[in-house]
């Protein structure tokens, strides 16, 4: 597909997956024997395999990804933050003042080790053997994490797309691949239009586990004149409130999820000329994710692979860039400078903490 815009000749690279459920699911089963054998320990070397079948299978213009992380890495990643947890649960049951410190002091730490996690997974990640890159800095994943997520929260989400448009500001114009940048500026009307269906959703399933809490109130109140149980009929009262309010709300997160997603891919840029996109639907996806759930459920996860496969490829599929020009000469003059992150950049300093 070719488009010409303002004198340009802009083509859509269109993402491509070759990899087939059958394939996966001899990794995955492997991975599964291989993680209960080892009590868990192996799931970081399993994270490996699976990223780098899923990478290696996914191509823009004829070319794929690779995935370059080692299996100790995130091992030691995953180690580090479940000895926190551990002395975290231990401290809080003989000191609870103590545990309390620890939770705060992790609120501190957690922008850093969400830049540090962004580092790590960029720098592992390459394109025709150029890695990318993440330069953030602490404090802006502080005011994009935590100041951000605050704001959405205490607004009780009406200005979540403000909170949405800083993080992924952040991610974007911190992200590089090779020495060329990466930006975004998600317009705030766009990320409004796509929140609101989100909200209305979030809405409706407050009034109607509002309303279901209400009845459930009366009937629990009733049954105490009666030989019923009321305690056990508010219980499954509040249950099922909770249920459909719940399922309303996930229902509306992924709404907004692949929204936002389409709102910032649309508007980000690469090298300054090169435009991304994205146009995953979010019915379809929605159905994607439901129906996947329940063929996961009904075959006893047997079909796992099957739904992993099914979602990444629809994902891949609908996304890409649009290049001005042609993406082999933004390559071969990354090389021909010599400013190119290669294959062997940094010999993949740091841990995969799993944020």
């Amino acid at each position: 597909m070719q488009q010409a815009v303002f004198g340009r000749t802009d083509s859509l690279r269109r993402g491509e997956f070759r990899g087939s459920a059958g394939e996966y699911f001899g990794i995955w089963i492997v991975n599964i024997l291989l993680t209960i054998i080892t009590v868990g320990i192996y799931s970081a070397w399993a994270k490996v395999r699976r990223n780098r079948y899923f990478y290696g299978n996914s191509f823009i213009d004829g070319h794929s990804f690779d995935y370059h992380a080692r299996g100790l890495q995130i091992f030691i990643g995953r180690a580090i933050v479940f000895g926190y947890i551990i002395a975290y649960n231990v401290l809080l049951t003989f000191s609870p003042i103590a545990g309390g410190i620890l939770a705060l002091l992790m609120l501190v730490f957690l922008p850093w080790i969400v830049m540090r996690s962004l580092r790590f997974n960029a720098r592992v990640t390459s394109y025709r053997n150029i890695r990318f890159d993440f330069v953030g800095k602490t404090w802006g994943a502080f005011v994009a994490i935590i100041f951000g997520g605050l704001l959405a929260f205490f607004s009780l989400g009406l200005l979540a797309p403000f909170a949405s448009r800083w993080l992924y500001r952040y991610i974007f114009n911190n992200l590089r691949y090779g020495d060329r940048a990466f930006e975004t500026d998600p317009k705030i009307g766009a990320l409004y239009r796509v929140w609101l269906p989100a909200f209305l959703l979030m809405l409706v399933g407050a009034v109607v586990g509002g309303f279901l809490g209400v009845m459930a109130y009366y009937g629990a109140v009733q049954s105490a004149d009666t030989s019923t149980d009321p305690e056990l009929n508010l219980i499954l009262g509040i249950y099922g409130a909770l249920v459909p309010a719940l399922v309303l709300w996930g229902v509306a997160a992924i709404f907004y999820r692949i929204g936002v997603r389409n709102v910032v891919m649309n508007s980000a840029r690469f090298d300054t000329r090169h435009s991304l996109f994205s146009d995953l639907g979010r019915l379809r996806y929605f159905w994607i994710v439901i129906s996947n759930l329940v063929v996961t459920v009904l075959t006893l996860s047997l079909m796992r692979p099957w739904a992993a496969v099914r979602e990444h490829r629809y994902v891949i599929e609908h996304s890409g860039i649009l290049v001005d020009g042609e993406l082999d000469d933004v390559v071969s003059s990354m090389q021909a400078s010599g400013s190119a992150v290669t294959a062997e950049y940094l010999d993949l300093e740091g841990f995969d903490f799993g944020f």
